[in-house]
């Protein structure tokens, strides 16, 4: 690993003299957290966790007229877990993106290798930038601009666990197989898109018998600005197999923001993610799943829902409202939650409970000292319910609190721009 890194970045600065376009940047952001419930419900006999957890970012940016490249190497890790004599690091550098797009004509281009995929909100494609490791795919896209006002996307990925002679099962947690098409137009103060999924994902029929469901998502996105008031709407739903269980699940969400003043902002929403009811004699499966997004940025920064957890469970309905205020470099948001199951949850005696799970209060505020560096503070606050407690474990009544605190610092430490062919 050593060797290969440092033949990259060889290979790398070896552009510096001969490059079109030529940049080497990075990032480093330690991140410290307090958890005291978060992504679940504290324990009596269990203390509160805190730690601090760092990204470490090198990327390569080089473009010239008929192609461009990227490679982002990273590190990520928490301070203390090795000692201060290691000779290993636990993960050790890792490839973030590595990718080359082709030129092959004005409107159409070809972008293969890994890479992030981040479309309209990031509701089903997502970079997932909070978590410090980042989320990146193995694919090729193909993306055409026949104009200002109309802009495709097919993208197509394969995966497999390792070169093989013959069939081999695949075993990791992803997906086995992708393909969808990503459309985008606006007019005036409209903004709208379009995407259909076609998503495999592997399961055993039989002990020794791997087969691959496909499912599908379909939907649009929308966003609209005039003047003080911006809103945006999107509609998903999904159907296929999962796991040879029939799907059919939706998401709707919408939200509407007014400027009270030039500092002032304002708003409030809602989404409906469908769940499974509990006490279902169905093998049907009713619960929407936001397969790759930012699932951090909805709802509720704790993270109880769809981060990790949450999946093919009784849905979600998530009543939200944004308070952001904004001066010079400093910003301020509070955004008040409150969730409710999307279907019927029983407790252990199987009698159904009550639909209201809780209200959760986030609090954020950001300062951009300078144009590379930014300091972030958050804490949020869950009042969880019985209800949650059936979900998640843990205790209710237990303070269920988190804290963190972020510097990041973004520096370019080459550019270049010559002629050079």
């Amino acid at each position: 690993m050593k060797n290969y890194c440092l033949l990259m970045l060889f290979l790398a600065l070896s552009q510096v003299f001969y490059a079109q376009n030529f940049e080497v940047s990075a990032e480093v952001r330690p991140r410290f957290e307090y958890r005291n419930g978060y992504k679940t419900l504290p324990v009596d006999s269990l203390d509160a966790a805190a730690f601090v957890s760092q990204r470490t970012r090198l990327n390569f940016d080089y473009e010239q007229t008929y192609f461009k490249t990227y490679l982002s190497i990273q590190d990520v890790r928490v301070w203390g877990d090795v000692p201060t004599l290691n000779t290993t690091d636990n993960n050790g550098l890792s490839v973030h993106e590595a990718w080359a797009e082709l030129f092959l004509a004005p409107q159409f281009t070809l972008k293969l290798g890994r890479q992030e995929i981040v479309y309209d909100d990031q509701r089903i494609f997502g970079s997932v930038g909070w978590a410090q490791q980042g989320r990146s795919h193995d694919a090729v896209l193909a993306i055409y601009k026949p104009n200002a006002k109309h802009h495709f996307e097919l993208g197509l990925a394969l995966n497999a666990t390792s070169e093989s002679l013959t069939k081999t099962d695949y075993t990791l947690n992803n997906y086995k197989a992708f393909q969808y098409l990503w459309y985008h137009t606006a007019v005036n103060n409209v903004s709208l898109s379009f995407l259909v999924l076609n998503n495999g994902l592997t399961y055993y029929a039989a002990p020794q018998e791997e087969k691959v469901d496909y499912n599908q998502t379909i939907g649009t996105y929308l966003t609209f600005s005039e003047n003080n008031v911006s809103a945006e709407a999107s509609l998903y739903y999904q159907t296929g197999k999962i796991a040879n269980r029939n799907l059919s699940a939706y998401n709707a969400a919408a939200q509407l923001n007014y400027s009270l003043t030039d500092n002032f902002i304002t708003g409030v929403g809602a989404e409906y993610l469908s769940g499974t009811d509990m006490n279902t004699t169905s093998t049907d499966l009713k619960s929407f799943t936001p397969w790759f997004g930012t699932n951090h940025k909805f709802n509720g920064a704790m993270d109880y829902f769809y981060v990790g957890s949450h999946s093919n469970s009784v849905g979600l309905i998530d009543a939200f409202i944004n308070l952001k205020y904004q001066k010079n470099k400093l910003k301020v948001g509070v955004t008040p939650h409150a969730f409710w199951s999307a279907a019927t949850v029983v407790d252990a005696s199987n009698k159904t409970v009550d639909d209201y799970l809780g209200t959760e209060i986030d609090l954020k505020v950001t300062y951009n000292w300078q144009k590379e560096v930014s300091f972030q503070v958050g804490y949020s606050q869950l009042f969880g319910t019985e209800t949650l407690e059936v979900l998640k474990g843990g205790n209710h009544k237990a303070t269920t609190n988190w804290g963190w605190a972020m510097v990041t610092v973004k520096p370019s430490l080459f550019k270049s721009s010559g002629n050079n062919n």
